[in-house]
């Protein structure tokens, strides 16, 4: 089956496609079967054949015997009461033998009982030469009847070969039952093996349309929207795939729309933010007289508001600025293992602080990529093994570098990520609920621009759940973002 071919030529409705694919699937199941039939039918003729030349030779050979010794016993009547009459008896007799012996020379005789066949009639003949001379002397007469006996000697012969024919013939229908049997099982197998082929690739021509579809929801739902979508198929799911490349733009536009309100937003909070934040601090700092213990207490939690939200604004530009570098890689030589360095090095004060023990393995790996992304990522995953790691607790790096990617394993102490929030961990704005009692609410932003970035080098960042304790992410990249991400 051309595949290509059978790929340009779809049926008009998916259900016409499957019909079509029952259709085809089951064709060399019903050619198999006619097949058979076929083959069981001419087998059935030739042993319908071989069974009436059996039965014709065993009857010829029973009248062959019968007509001799006819013919012998009035021979003998003749020679005794010499009446002229007893000659026309044995031409009617004759008559049959030459009819049985003419039945038996047209079945299948191989060379030697078709010569033993010929020797029984030339006998005959000799013997009615022999007869027509009208023997008188007693050594005719006793030739004529040792000729005779030697007659039936040859018929006996001629009906061990109608034997041996009826023998040959059930052998025939014996072999042919075997050669039969054989054919059908090797048709049977050949047919289930082409009918196996068939359903695989007409599950193929099946699946395929599907199969783009389903790669196209899973693309919209994990917010991926550049490229085209086109669904190869039956017209009806040709049509869907186009609806689905309408909402795809839909969706584009939503996005547009909503980075730019975010955008918008977040310049203009910043204006009365830092007036808010300014007033506050000359309030705290007793600028318009002093203020009571109530009063010092509302300008705090002013202070304290203001610079949440200032950092809640700060984090939607963070992600403004990441959503439109994703698809810019300033790509360059990079030693990750020294970018792990420097990010632990700036980290180096605060895990101190909380009394981190730090555990490095690290091999030297040289990459194609974007230093100051690569940076972000790393500095992320330590900053979120920092927060959640319990004071006194550890925290573990590892790099292995190879010729087609490099791979960098973040282990922390901490409590772990739950199992229902791993496959959300790597969200936009995702918070999980069951952190660690003492982690710093964060946004919810670093994973996800981790997460970004690391795709945007065709490579890949997940949760590795090996048993132990505290939470283990893995960052797998190709040595050039070229490369296709394993």
């Amino acid at each position: 089956m051309n595949v290509r071919f059978a790929l340009r030529y779809y049926p008009k409705s998916f259900l016409k496609l499957l019909l079509l694919a029952f259709g085809v699937v089951a064709l060399p199941l019903v050619l198999g079967l006619l097949d058979a039939a076929v083959y069981v039918d001419r087998l059935t003729g030739e042993s319908r054949a071989a069974v009436v030349q059996a039965a014709q030779a065993a009857r010829a050979s029973r009248m062959l015997m019968e007509q001799v010794t006819g013919l012998e016993r009035v021979v003998r009547q003749y020679l005794v009461l010499g009446d002229a009459e007893l000659l026309g008896d044995y031409s009617r007799v004759r008559k049959g033998f030459k009819a049985t012996t003419s039945e038996l020379s047209l079945l299948p005789l191989d060379e030697s009982q078709l010569r033993e066949l010929n020797r029984t009639i030339e006998k005959e003949q000799a013997l009615y030469a022999l007869l027509n001379l009208l023997p008188a002397t007693p050594q005719d007469r006793r030739a004529l009847i040792e000729g005779y006996v030697s007659l039936s000697e040859l018929t006996r012969g001629v009906v061990r070969i109608s034997n041996e024919l009826i023998d040959r013939e059930i052998d025939r229908m014996r072999q042919g039952a075997e050669d039969a049997r054989r054919v059908l099982w090797r048709q049977l197998l050949a047919t289930i093996a082409l009918g196996v082929l068939i359903a695989l690739g007409v599950t193929y021509l099946v699946a395929q349309p599907i199969r783009q579809l389903d790669q196209a929801i899973r693309q919209l739902g994990s917010g991926t929207f550049q490229g085209e979508i086109r669904v190869r198929g039956p017209a009806d799911l040709e049509y869907l795939g186009s609806r689905l490349d309408w909402l795809r733009g839909r969706l584009v536009e939503l996005e547009q729309q909503k980075r730019l309100f975010l955008r918008h937003v977040s310049h203009e909070l910043k204006t009365p933010l830092t007036a808010l934040r300014e007033g506050s601090e000359l309030l705290a700092e007793g600028a318009a007289g002093p203020l009571s213990a109530r009063q010092g207490e509302i300008v705090a939690i002013l202070q304290n508001k203001s610079a949440q939200l200032q950092r809640l604004i700060e984090d939607l530009l963070d992600y403004h600025r990441a959503q439109e570098s994703l698809g810019r890689l300033d790509l360059g030589t990079v030693r990750l293992d020294q970018v792990v360095s420097q990010v632990l090095e700036e980290h180096r004060l605060q895990a101190q602080a909380r009394g981190l023990r730090t555990e490095l393995r690290l091999d030297a790996a040289i990459l194609n990529a974007d230093a100051d992304k690569l940076r972000v990522v790393v500095d992320n995953l330590v900053s979120n093994a920092i927060k959640y790691s319990p004071e006194g607790g550890t925290i573990s790096l590892a790099l292995a570098g190879g010729e087609a990617k490099v791979t960098l394993d973040v282990i922390d102490s901490g409590p772990g990520i739950p199992p229902e929030d791993q496959e959300r961990i790597f969200d936009w704005f995702f918070r999980g609920e069951h952190g660690h009692h003492g982690r710093v609410l964060g946004s919810g932003l670093g994973l996800a621009i981790a997460r970004e970035f690391v795709v945007a080098h065709r490579g890949r960042v997940e949760v590795v759940n090996e048993g132990a304790a505290g939470a283990h992410f893995r960052v797998t990249l190709p040595v050039t973002p070229e490369a296709v991400s394993t």
